[in-house]
């Protein structure tokens, strides 16, 4: 793989390119319904960031001072940043560490070792932090913050980096190693560069999970921002306190974004010369395969063997009368349907900037797409937040109403439908859209038929992922939710948060099942993305 600047090919030789054609290529801003029905979506995901921006302007030099620079926020601080500079390394090195092994080495069952190290991704960090809790009653402090989102979150790593791994062009490092490079250099200096784009990606998910957690940490006694945020709203409803310290939280998740983006640099490892790729070589493990097996089965047996055990522990404990609760089948029902509905909105919402993006490329729709990323960087309870504050001030009808909690869960989810949709979309050439109009279809028509059938697996996929996202979402479901409403994750909160862990072991058993399936297409999209 030749580490070069990419090129633009020519066209075919003979080929002419059509008026249709260059406007699809980005030479105007895209059809005005498209551009006009964009700026209202992204605007509407400014919403979060527009409010955190007018409230800190409302309160006032001398109360910002008083409220941000005071001990306790200085304690939240040193929490957060204590909690992500000590699980994004690990998160990192359990993730590239474990990647390497799965697609590099010769390690025995390397293939079930890859869907297992992906699995803990189906267990919600607060059903995780219930189950230590289980496991160590006084679990908690920094100690128990980093543990449970250490087991948590470090397949946000693996599973990108895994899929790095597996397409990454091995002739650099058989080039290297005919140099005489051990193999240890030859990692740290061939294949570890190629993976930095992937591991920054999957350090920056790991760090705004962090900072958006809330479950987790509060059933640990684990102070941060989101914890502190929702103690407040819940003491003085929608107080200056509460609004100021959402401020500095959403100020850590704008630095995140500077961070990544400037780690990403400009270096691009993309292979541009003809021939076919061979097969990476397994590097024989030797006597060091029973350490390769140890150390995951260590990994797996905390992230997974823990929390499953105790779920099950309680399960048992319960007995076939826990299954028998009447609020079990109308909390799955609302689960289902939320999931469901939030999925298809958030796709809807997501198609028409994708169009743009994919058909009309250019910096209108660069900056259109950055809106949607700014927004979902954002912790739930700061989004939380802005909705409540927005519809008790300007339409106290839609307060607390379904619409509002479908419209977070679209500004919190609407990248993941995005970028599944963008990539269906660049799959399906535009001029395929050309031909069915030159047979006299109409545009719509020629669009609906073509274009959208060749999208829809993409756009399931997004919509899957959506829906684990809105399944395992817990704080805007419990500040945004109408009276009476009831999801697997709100319902199983208000159940462990009163100690009842064996009232709250079914909703953990359908939370997992639930999001296992989407886990899994999660892990299989990586793999399609990197041709297997």
């Amino acid at each position: 793989m030749d580490s070069a600047q990419s090129t633009t090919p020519s066209p075919t030789l003979g080929a002419t390119i059509s008026p249709k054609m260059a406007r699809g290529r980005g030479s105007h801003l895209g059809p005005w319904p498209v551009v006009v029905l964009c700026f209202v979506i992204a605007a509407f995901s400014l919403l979060p960031l527009g409010f955190v921006v007018v409230a800190t302007a409302n309160t006032g030099w001398d109360s910002i001072v008083a409220l941000v620079f005071r001990p306790r926020v200085g304690e939240l601080v040193i929490n957060t940043l204590l909690l992500v500079l000590i699980t994004v390394p690990l998160c990192v090195v359990i993730g590239v560490g474990g990647a390497w092994l799965v697609e590099r080495t010769s390690l025995a069952g390397h293939k079930a070792w890859a869907v297992l190290l992906a699995a803990p991704l189906a267990i919600p960090a607060f059903v995780n932090s219930y189950a230590w809790v289980s496991a160590i009653p006084s679990l908690g402090g920094i100690f128990g913050g980093v543990l449970i989102s250490v087991l948590s979150y470090f397949p946000l790593v693996y599973i990108p980096v895994a899929a790095v791994l597996s397409r990454l062009d091995p002739a650099l490092e058989q080039s290297a190693a005919s140099l005489g490079l051990s193999p240890w250099k030859v990692f740290f200096r061939v294949i570890l560069p190629q993976l930095r784009l992937a591991g920054a990606g999957g350090a920056l998910l790991v760090s705004l999970h962090l900072l958006a957690e809330y479950g987790a940490f509060a059933m640990i006694a684990f102070d941060t921002f989101t914890t502190a945020i929702y103690d407040q709203f819940q003491s003085t409803f929608n107080g200056a306190a509460a609004n100021m310290l959402a401020s500095v939280l959403v100020i850590f998740c704008l630095l995140l974004l500077l961070g990544e983006s400037k780690t990403r640099g400009r270096a691009r490892y993309a292979r541009v010369g003809a021939g076919a790729q061979s097969t990476p070589h397994r590097v024989p493990l030797g006597r060091y395969q029973g350490l390769g097996q140890l150390l995951l089965a260590g990994v797996t047996a905390l992230a997974l063997g823990v929390p499953l055990w105790h779920v099950g522990r309680w399960l048992v404990a319960g007995g076939a009368v826990i299954w028998q609760r009447p609020d079990l089948l109308p909390t799955l029902l609302h689960t289902l349907g939320y999931g469901a509905v939030g999925a298809l909105v958030t796709i809807v919402l997501a198609f028409p900037l994708a169009y743009l993006v994919v058909r009309h490329p250019g910096p209108m729709s660069k900056i259109l797409e950055g809106a949607n990323y700014i927004s979902s960087s954002m912790p739930g309870i700061v989004v939380a937040l802005a909705l409540v504050t927005i519809t008790v001030h300007n339409v106290p009808a839609i307060y607390q109403s379904s619409l509002v909690l479908v419209g977070a869960y679209a500004l919190l989810f609407m990248p993941r439908a995005l970028v599944n949709l963008r990539a269906g979309l660049a799959q399906a050439p535009y001029e395929l859209d050309e031909a069915a109009q030159a047979l006299g279809k109409p545009p719509l028509i020629a669009f609906l038929r073509v274009t959208l059938r060749l999208a829809a697996p993409a756009a399931a996929g997004g919509a899957a992922l959506v829906f684990l996202g809105i399944v395992n979402e817990l704080t805007a479901t419990l500040l945004l939710a109408p009276n009476g409403t009831r999801t697997l994750a709100t319902q199983f909160w208000s159940l462990s948060s009163e100690i009842d862990y064996v009232g709250a072991a079914p909703y953990a058993l359908l939370m997992i099942l639930l999001s296992a399936p989407m886990t899994y297409l999660l892990f299989v999209q990586s793999k399609k993305a990197a041709g297997q």
